[in-house]
């Protein structure tokens, strides 16, 4: 049933002769929660980007919906220590994301609007990269894998920054102005599934959930 009303809803908006159906892409700056509140205050950003297809049900109203497919880069460089090792992993996952979001127009001329928007999404990890860093004492190495997505239980004890969940979810908020030559975005996307388990307490808490700034330029091919 979610399958068909998502189906359903992506029919509606690419099919309506009103709707605003533009490209995008742009720059993601992508982080993974490491503290029980969700926060990221002790990781590094990792610069990545998105890109793909998104249509809003009409052009010019006050309110529309907004829905498409992007391919998203999520992912962090994450630091740690334990004792005399210390490490560096870098992981950049690919996902296919499907946002829903409402859109609110707010007129600035007759050509120019601001707007704001927000709504669910569920995202699928398709590829990606995790480069290991590490060194004990004086002995250091690297070694660089393909990322490999799973079903299963995230707090399983084999999780790691390149064995992921394979589905994600979450919510978009952002704003932007639509200038109708192009739209300038900004979006947060906050992640609510926990996509892997790297340390041994993290079942009930806010940690390894992706937290991802986007910024991008959207072109419209039809108003």
């Amino acid at each position: 049933m979610k399958k068909l009303l998502i189906i359903t809803l992506s029919v509606f908006l690419f099919a309506s002769a009103k709707s605003q159906v533009y490209i995008q892409g742009g720059l993601n700056l992508a982080n993974i929660s490491n503290s029980n509140s969700g926060s990221v205050n002790k990781n590094n950003m990792l610069t990545t980007f998105n890109a793909g297809l998104l249509a809003r049900t009409n052009s010019s109203g006050a309110l529309a919906f907004e829905s498409g497919l992007l391919l998203d880069g999520r992912g962090a460089k994450v630091e740690g220590s334990s004792g005399i090792a210390n490490y560096k992993v870098t992981f950049n996952p690919l996902y296919l994301e499907l946002p829903v979001n409402v859109v609110v127009r707010l007129p600035l001329t007759s050509t120019t609007n601001i707007f704001i928007n927000g709504g669910p999404y569920v995202a699928m990890g398709i590829a990606g990269k995790s480069k290991f860093d590490g060194q004990l004492g004086s002995i250091s190495g690297s070694q660089t894998q393909n990322i490999k997505f799973t079903n299963a239980d995230p707090n399983d004890n084999d999780q790691a920054y390149s064995k992921l969940k394979r589905f994600d979810y979450g919510l978009n908020i952002g704003a932007g102005v639509d200038l109708k030559a192009v739209l300038l975005k900004v979006n947060y996307g906050y992640g609510l599934a926990k996509i892997n388990s790297t340390q041994t307490n993290n079942g009930e808490n806010d940690k390894n959930k992706y937290r991802t700034i986007s910024i991008s330029l959207g072109i419209p091919l039809s108003r």
